[in-house]
């Protein structure tokens, strides 16, 4: 070889590094700008419970949360390396990134003016960083996916590798719980109701259950056209335009803006469009449906939402070695939540309904089936019980529960407003009996706020009310109350009877 040829070799080889490290400038640079990028998030919460969600994110995230004057929002600052802990909140419903926000948003007096002036919106918005962050979101949740089919290939590699033809009764229950295991977790992959309910949670490590084809055009979306859709949340009543007016024009500059493809059923992106009085939230959507349905697997008529049952559990503070008891559980929302959340409290599910004691109990087991996924392992269990019971007769002694919590019937789907004037009272008697006095508190939700009102009046003696949450349940206008027990022993009422005998025997 030449020494001309060699020089030229050299030369193409420095230039041929140099390529690359500069490629690998370019691929980590964005990252690296990722990783300290500062969004606000949006998340929408149980209305009324705005404040317990913004000290959990407070507690959790060490951030400043501010409650939208939008009943139901909150917003806190974030970097993007705190993603993950965001969607393991167990408060929030729907998470967003705020796009930009417009206070006092001047709207013009006619529709037509309006209306031009959402479409001249959607190009001068900073979109960049929430799509960042939105870009961010999907792939974590793909890598989740992948992590998931991982795990439990691995698992299944070791039930079967290290195994020889000689086999004790110990290997032979082994194998049969490990396939035990096994139909649980395809019972997870099986079931639509199931597949439904965890098919887009970030921060949970359930197995994912879109098939692999959808997961392959899902990653092929980078070089694809997105799709997306615009969604309108509109409160106030000083407006000339409807929320499909403004998702319609918005919706129709953003795809002029983006060359995106509109699809309102199989979308990539949902753009969101708050506006609450002259106040205007322009967001990207980092869930595709509500994070309250994490726990429940086996739905009742009325089965109670995790974020509000999270919201009721910690308005009583729950201490560690507490007896916590939901003697109205239906499928077990709330102790399953207590469970997850105050492992260092013992939690008891109990219904009079066997058909409701039955889904607390596949609810309860699904749970244990999720977290045995999420270890890799066979589980120790949980700190709950379901049992079927007499409301008004509890199997359990006197003074011995630290804290109750239910959402008693309404009348509604459940029961009857006319059976809810003998049942409050009775029900508030027995739980009188079973808390602990001085220290024993109740978080009970009900929307016959008549009728809890007139049998708590008759409990003065054993019960103070300390706080009351409005909440909307479904459209319908609800109160959570919190109760304290007060030190007055408990007397049965045969008891007060023969006190009140004896003393007229003895005038």
């Amino acid at each position: 070889m030449s020494d001309v040829q060699e020089a030229t070799n050299r030369l193409l080889d420095v230039n041929l590094h140099e390529n690359q490290r500069s490629i690998q400038v370019m691929e980590s640079g964005p990252e690296s700008e990722s990783e300290h990028l500062q969004v606000t998030i949006g998340a929408t919460v149980p209305t009324g419970f705005e404040q317990t969600a913004a000290d959990e994110v407070r507690e959790k995230l060490r951030s400043s949360c501010k409650i939208s004057k939008d009943r139901g929002k909150i917003y806190f600052d974030i970097s993007v390396e705190s993603l993950a802990q965001v969607h393991c909140l167990r408060s929030v419903d729907n998470l967003f990134v705020v796009v930009q926000e417009l206070k006092d948003y001047q709207f013009k007096e006619t529709k037509e003016e309006v209306l031009k002036d959402f479409e001249e919106l959607a190009g001068k918005l900073p979109w960049s960083d929430p799509l960042k962050v939105w870009k961010i979101n999907s792939s974590f949740k793909k890598k989740k996916t992948k992590r998931r089919k991982i795990n439990e290939n691995s698992s299944k590699e070791k039930i079967d590798n290290g195994r020889g033809d000689k086999r004790n009764d110990r290997d032979v229950k082994k194998e049969l719980t490990n396939n035990a295991l096994d139909s649980h977790i395809l019972d997870y992959y099986e079931n639509p109701a199931i597949r439904e309910d965890i098919s887009t949670l970030v921060g949970d490590d359930l197995a994912s259950c879109k098939d692999e084809t959808d997961e392959s055009s899902r990653e092929e979306t980078d070089t694809e056209v997105l799709k997306f859709r615009v969604t309108c949340n509109r409160a106030g009543e000083k407006h000339c335009f409807s929320s499909t007016e403004a998702a319609r024009d918005f919706g129709g500059a953003v795809q002029d803006y983006f060359k995106w493809k509109a699809d309102m059923t199989n979308f990539d992106v949902e753009v969101l469009l708050n506006i609450h009085d002259n106040e205007i939230i322009v967001g990207i959507a980092l869930t595709e449906e509500s994070l309250h349905r994490r726990n429940i697997t086996h739905f009742g008529p009325t089965t109670l939402r995790s974020t509000l049952a999270y919201g009721m559990l910690r308005l009583c503070a729950p201490e560690p070695t507490d007896i916590i008891v939901d003697p109205m559980c239906g499928t077990g929302a709330i102790p399953i939540e207590g469970a997850t959340e105050w492992s260092n409290c013992y939690h008891i599910a109990g219904d009079n309904n066997p058909l409701a004691v039955n889904r607390a109990a596949n609810n309860i087991s699904s749970l244990l089936t999720k977290n045995q996924i999420k270890e890799g392992k066979l589980s120790w269990g949980l700190p709950i019980d379901a049992i079927q019971w007499d409301i008004c007769n509890l199997p359990l002694r006197t003074g011995s529960v630290d804290i109750i919590v239910t959402d008693m019937p309404f009348g509604k789907r459940m029961g009857s407003k006319k059976r809810n004037w003998n049942l409050y009272p009775a029900c508030l008697r027995e739980m009188s009996r079973v808390c602990r006095p001085g220290t024993g508190r109740a978080v009970l939700l009900t929307q016959d706020k008549k009728c809890f009102t007139k049998a708590l009046s008759g409990m003065g003696h054993v019960w103070r009310k300390v706080h009351t949450v409005w909440v909307n349940i479904g459209g319908l206008h609800a109160a959570v109350y919190l109760l304290k027990r007060t030190s007055q022993a408990f007397v049965h009422p045969s008891e007060q009877d023969k006190e009140l005998l004896g003393n007229e025997y003895k005038e």
